[in-house]
């Protein structure tokens, strides 16, 4: 084992951190401005990420001195099947974020749905929220109500509650229920932990069913309930301090709010 003192860890957090906390902008797009040359420190400006600031230090973003960081915030909202989920598409298709209500700040969502699919999106304020929600130790088991073409039996999953390789990918062992048939169709409802790109839909076509209707129902302890299509409602903050061990404020009203007018894009 090596002597060598280790250096002391600067205090503060990264600047890209700072900046995102405080609503400016994500930390991805804070290190792009950081790079071209458009946030400063106590009067410098600077071109590298690997800076760590206090409360003490002044920071100027785009020419304007950078607010407290707001405190972590969340919010509920059921994605209607069409839109993608992020924030630039290359094909000129509408986002998530084209949709949101014009009262909501700027927000990111925790993870994916892809544009087939619907139902429960978690959003957020907070980088740090967005990370703890999708790292895969968080572990918190995502349901989906599917709808696939053919007429499955209970035993037709055995695949998928063992664990499943599609493509090369290994998919860890879903909860799967066989709910109803309806005509050509089947229902059934579906858990995993994991959430790779497109998991449901390929590890039922790796098993002879195509999915027609992907919808979330629950995200962890985070419930669509009867949220409607396009709508969003804030989490309380008791809910944030006791599902994530975070302070936040209480959102001034829990009605659901659904977006009336042609909004603003919004960033991821």
């Amino acid at each position: 084992m090596s002597n060598t003192p280790k250096p002391d860890t600067p205090e503060g957090d990264r600047i890209a951190k700072v900046i995102s906390r405080a609503g400016v902008a994500s930390r991805r797009e804070a290190e792009r401005l950081i790079e071209q040359g458009r946030v400063s420190v106590n009067g410098k400006v600077i071109t590298s990420p690997a800076l760590n600031v206090t409360s003490t230090d002044k920071v100027v973003v785009n020419g304007k001195a950078l607010k407290a960081p707001e405190p972590a915030r969340m919010w509920l909202y059921h994605k209607p099947a069409g839109l993608v989920t992020t924030n630039n598409d290359e094909q000129g298709r509408t986002t998530i974020f084209d949709k949101l209500p014009e009262d909501l700040p700027r927000v990111m969502s925790v993870g994916r749905l892809d544009i087939n699919s619907e139902g429960l999106l978690l959003l957020t304020n907070d980088g740090g929220v967005k990370r703890q929600l999708e790292l895969p130790s968080t572990g918190w088991l995502r349901r989906y109500r599917v709808r696939i073409n053919g007429r499955p039996t209970e035993e037709s999953f055995e695949p998928l509650r063992r664990g499943i390789t599609v493509d090369g990918e290994t998919f860890q062992p879903m909860q799967v229920t066989l709910d109803r048939q309806q005509g050509a169709n089947a229902w059934a409802t579906l858990g995993i932990r994991e959430g790779k790109n497109r998991e449901i839909r390929r590890a039922m076509e790796a098993i002879g069913f195509s999915v027609n209707r992907l919808i979330r129902v629950s995200y962890g302890p985070f419930q669509l309930g009867e949220l409607k299509q396009g709508e969003v409602q804030e989490l309380r903050a008791k809910v944030i301090r006791d599902q994530l061990g975070l302070e936040a404020p209480e959102p001034e009203a829990q009605k659901p709010t659904q977006r009336k007018k042609p909004m603003r894009r919004r960033t991821r």
